[in-house]
């Protein structure tokens, strides 16, 4: 005689195959200690200081030992603007092991001044068309421009991230939406939440940050409600416990266990178990400007490896 679980199994095959539906795998076990796993990414803000350069900059990191990183527009533009090019470029990543995980840019996609808007519709475009051929499909996408008035309308917001989302999937590059902690608006978590969610589109994606997740005054408590699959980088730094929301700032932030924000708690609640997720080290620190970049790259990788270490 057939066992209840062999019946119950036998009944939902059957009901696929009536649906439609592929048939369903074994089940098998999950192993309850299972653990996230993370890349490992360098924001170039972090050794942004030196003043090295598109190019040395991504020396420097992978000599570092990372394999991924996260470069700005403005250093990209540089190097394009001195005669450099994007295939000489992608070949100079390619051959370092680097892959281009996100791009930081300025773009004012989000005011409503709509000549101002459309201005940083196409400005987002031309930088999509560069990150694309130098094989990245991320940019930043932060408030840029409606950060010092608040009031600013989150269901119009959502009609304007969906705009350039749409863009983005033509493109192949994906604006993550930005929370910016000291901004009149999307300085909270429930605020790009919203307008990612609103934005009704299915490739809607939030870059959070452990400093601005603190500099605006989020609920950790809220982050397991926002959903794994709309994050897919993550800013990791740091702060000192005599840290204050309302006077920290960015050149205040440390590398990853230097202070005392929860990291490990954030990364738990965000961290998918069936793909990596991309955690990226940004900070602003003049006293790192100050030392050697690759000592900087290391210290930066070593101790996000040590932070994870138990997750």
């Amino acid at each position: 005689m057939s066992s209840p679980q062999t019946n119950r199994r036998t009944h939902l095959k059957q009901l696929s195959a009536v649906m439609g539906l592929s048939a369903l795998p074994d089940l098998q076990p999950i192993e309850a200690t299972a653990k996230p796993n993370f890349i490992y990414s360098l924001n170039m803000s972090t050794i942004r200081g030196q003043n090295l350069g598109f190019v040395k900059e991504l020396e420097v990191a992978s000599k570092a030992g990372f394999r991924s990183v996260e470069i700005w527009m403005d250093s990209l533009q540089t190097y394009l603007d001195k005669g450099g090019s994007l295939s000489d470029a992608r070949k100079r990543i390619s051959d370092l092991g680097l892959t281009i995980e996100n791009a930081i840019g300025f773009a004012q996609w989000i005011v409503d001044d709509e000549t101002t808007r459309q201005k940083g519709v196409e400005q987002l475009k031309r930088e999509m068309d560069r990150l694309a051929q130098l094989g990245c499909h991320r940019t930043a996408a932060p408030p840029m421009g409606a950060t010092q008035v608040p009031g600013l309308d989150l269901k119009r917001a959502a009609e304007r991230y969906r705009t350039i989302v749409e863009l983005g999937v033509k493109m192949t590059v994906i604006p993550q939406l930005e929370l910016w902690g000291f901004s009149q608006n999307l300085s909270r978590l429930s605020e790009v939440s919203y307008v990612a969610v609103e934005s009704g589109h299915p490739s809607a994606r939030m870059l959070l940050d452990v400093y601005h997740l603190f500099k605006g005054g989020s609920s950790l408590d809220s982050l397991p409600l926002i959903g794994k699959t709309g994050i897919e980088v993550f800013h990791v730094n740091d702060y000192a416990a005599s840290a204050n929301p309302s006077t920290i700032t960015d050149g205040d932030r440390v590398y990853t266990g230097d202070g005392v924000a929860p990291i490990g708690r954030i990364l738990q609640a965000l961290a998918p178990t069936d793909r990596p997720l991309v955690i990226s080290l940004e900070v602003f620190n003049k006293n790192y400007y100050a030392q050697d970049a690759l000592l900087v790259a290391q210290n930066a990788l070593a101790k996000m490896k040590q932070v994870t270490k138990s997750l």
